[in-house]
């Protein structure tokens, strides 16, 4: 079967709030290179469990995004469910990636994306939350 069936008989089994989610992660990546950032990884799994939604490069840091999508803010903001138990996670995942690829950046840094919209909607908002959590204490560079 040819991979653009494939992908089409996929999506269409796909539930919609992951379909939206993916959705925002590329409005994200659309909107981090607009603004000069270069994506080395989209949708990285880290581990057995855990996945990175983007991973870019800003100047002299490696930044791990957190993408949260929301069609509205009526349960308010989307970064509310970044909490603490998704920050470690999180930070796992960034050593375990760091570990693997052998990389040793100067800085990382964990960002978050807001994009609030939907996919046959108008263009969505996009709130970009630079440093918006530091790597979890449990976790130490090693260089």
């Amino acid at each position: 079967m040819k991979k653009w069936i494939e992908r089409f008989l996929a999506a269409k089994r796909e539930p919609d709030h992951l379909r939206t989610g993916r959705w925002g992660e590329r409005q994200a990546a659309r909107f981090l290179k607009a603004n000069g950032w270069k994506i080395i990884g989209e949708r990285v799994r880290a581990g057995k469990h855990d996945e990175l939604d983007l991973i870019a490069k800003d100047r002299n840091a490696v930044v791990f995004v957190e993408v949260k999508t929301r069609k509205n803010e009526q349960f308010g903001r989307p970064f509310s469910a970044v909490n603490a138990a998704k920050r470690k996670r999180l930070s796992r995942a960034a050593i375990h990636y760091l570990k693997k690829k052998k990389i040793e950046p100067e800085y990382i840094r964990f960002d978050v994306v807001e994009v609030i919209g939907e996919p046959k909607g108008q263009a969505p908002e996009i709130r970009h939350i630079e440093n918006a959590f530091q790597l979890d204490s449990r976790y130490k560079l090693w260089w």
